[in-house]
């Protein structure tokens, strides 16, 4: 192995930032988020089919160009102060999506995962940290699926799948019969969205410090339940569903 004996010159970025060639014929304007198009890797101001990659530094106009005609200069770490729809002083440190380059939502149906809030500014705007390289969403190998009305049945093609509850909502779980892997999650503001997952007549859901009575609910309690909160089961065990994992307050109903 031989050391240098002289100076050498190297292509060096200093700080968290990353350069990617645009699509054809659009402008990446400074501040925006930007994605890279899964199929051929060029940048655009992101999509909800795109991989987050960074918030651009400047404003870059490839509308007269062609693909990879110039290079956008994009932070991939750090913080931004941003506007996210619903966004209340309870919501820091959960995950944050984007729905296109400068729309923000924490739920996670429709959107690309971008960072974790980390403070609460005003109602609407918090702060988000952000790292592309290192970052995951919690949510990450679930099929997301918006769940707006008061109740669902569950079957075996829900397995794999996140429920986000955006309403207080009843969610009927399959019979023991039916092995799966589900996961129901509150997408409410503090104390407005109430969740109760519902066992067959002759079945229980049991899990940490919960025994589980016949055809009683598991409930994320009304009064402390939080956007973010969340029972993941597994189904097909003879009693009826157990708990995998969970946050907030769930108890079996009286």
């Amino acid at each position: 192995m031989t050391t240098l004996a002289a100076d050498k010159k190297r292509d060096l970025v200093l700080g968290d930032v990353n350069e990617f060639a645009i699509i054809a014929a659009d402008i990446i304007y400074e501040g925006a988020a930007v994605g890279t198009v899964i199929a051929s890797g060029h940048a655009r101001p992101l999509t909800s089919v795109d991989r987050f990659v960074g918030f651009a530094e400047q404003k870059y106009d490839n509308s007269a160009g062609a693909a990879a005609a110039i290079k956008a200069r994009v932070v991939t770490k750090g913080t931004a102060k941003l506007s996210i729809s619903g966004a209340v002083i309870t919501d820091v440190g959960l995950p944050v999506y984007a729905t296109d380059d400068d729309t923000f939502v924490f739920l996670p149906t429709g959107g690309v995962f971008v960072g974790f809030t980390r403070r609460f500014y005003s109602s609407g705007i918090m702060e988000v940290e952000f790292d592309a390289i290192n970052f995951q969403d919690p949510w990450e190998g679930f099929k997301k699926e918006t769940l707006a009305a008061a109740t669902l049945t569950l079957d075996i093609q829900d397995s794999g799948k996140v429920i986000c509850c955006t309403l207080t909502t009843v969610i009927t779980l399959p019979a023991t019969a039916t092995a799966g892997h589900f996961a129901a999650l509150n997408c409410g503001p503090y104390g407005t969205v109430q969740i109760s997952l519902d066992p067959a007549a002759l079945d229980k859901v049991q899990g940490p410090d919960i025994g589980g009575t016949d055809n009683k609910d598991l409930i994320n309690t009304l009064a402390t339940a939080n956007r973010g909160d969340f029972c993941i089961l597994d189904n097909g065990e003879t009693n009826g569903a157990v708990v995998r994992t969970m946050k907030g307050t769930w108890a079996t109903e009286a």
